[in-house]
This record gives C-alpha cells, sequence and structure tokens, in this order.
C-alpha cells in the first residue's frame, strides 16, 4: 500500500502575500509601539500593563501564575520577572495557591489598580492611534470574528 503523495499548497496570490507580510510586520511592530508611547507618556510598560489588566479583570483579581503567563503570552520565567518589577513597586503581592500550595498567585493590590487605572487613558490614546484608527470603514465584528479563528487553530 502505497501513501497518496501530498497535495501541493496553492501558493499565494499578491494580496494574500501583502496580508500575510502585513501581519508579521504588525506582530512585530505594534507592541514595541504602543510600549514605547506608554514608557514615553511615564506610564507602565506594555508587559506590566497586560499582566496588571489581567488580573483585576479575574475573580478576587488574582490569578495563578502560568495562567496569568499564558495570557499574557509571557513564559512562565518571563512573567515571574514581571511579577517581581510589579511586586517591588507594591502593585502586586504572591501568595501561595489555596488549592495546590506548590503553585503561587500573584494578586492585584489597590496600588496596583490604582496605576492600571492611570495608565490605562495611555494606553487607550496608543491603540487607537496605532491600530483601530487604521480600520476605518472596515467591519470590526468580521475582522475579530477572523482574528479569534485564527487565535484558536490547532
Amino acid at each position: 500500500m502505497s501513501a497518496a503523495a501530498p497535495e501541493t499548497p496553492r501558493p499565494l496570490d499578491a494580496e494574500e502575500e501583502a496580508l500575510v507580510r502585513a501581519l508579521g510586520r504588525i506582530m512585530h511592530v505594534l507592541p514595541r509601539t504602543i510600549d514605547a508611547d506608554m514608557v514615553g507618556d511615564r506610564q507602565l510598560p506594555l508587559t506590566e500593563y497586560t499582566a496588571l489588566m489581567h488580573l483585576s479583570e479575574a475573580p478576587g483579581r488574582r490569578m495563578r501564575m502560568s495562567e496569568l503567563a499564558a495570557s499574557c503570552q509571557l513564559s512562565l520565567s518571563g512573567m515571574t520577572r514581571t511579577i517581581g518589577r510589579l511586586e517591588t513597586q507594591g502593585l502586586v503581592e504572591r501568595a501561595r495557591c489555596a488549592e495546590d500550595a506548590r503553585g503561587w498567585n500573584a494578586v492585584l493590590t489597590d496600588a496596583g489598580l490604582a496605576r492600571l487605572q492611570e495608565s490605562w487613558p495611555s494606553h487607550l490614546a496608543s491603540v487607537r492611534r496605532r491600530f483601530l484608527d487604521h480600520f476605518e470603514g472596515i467591519d470590526l465584528v468580521r475582522l475579530a470574528r477572523a482574528f479569534q479563528r485564527v487565535g484558536t487553530a490547532d
């Protein structure tokens, strides 16, 4: 029994190639520009802002470190460094997981919530200027659904 030869993929047309290349550039440039805007405004760096944002939305303003890392698209060691910086500023505390004494939770403090709220206008302005303002006239609901499908594909 011989295996069937794999089907040759259809080459990208010019529009598809342009989209793939533009997406690659956005994935590289957008986080850096938003971070630079926020730091330039003397606000939280984007990585720290994102961690505090996820904690603010979590039940009890706490998340297991591994879950927070996944939500922020960081490695566990990267998340540990980020939480360490936030902890030294009094914005986050670490607490043992009640369910598993080996694990740790990151817990957003009141000072952390206040700092997040202070940084929010800078983040919002940058996201609008650097990203959303470029989508005028485009169906954002359909675009978001397409991005979600890509983000959850196997």
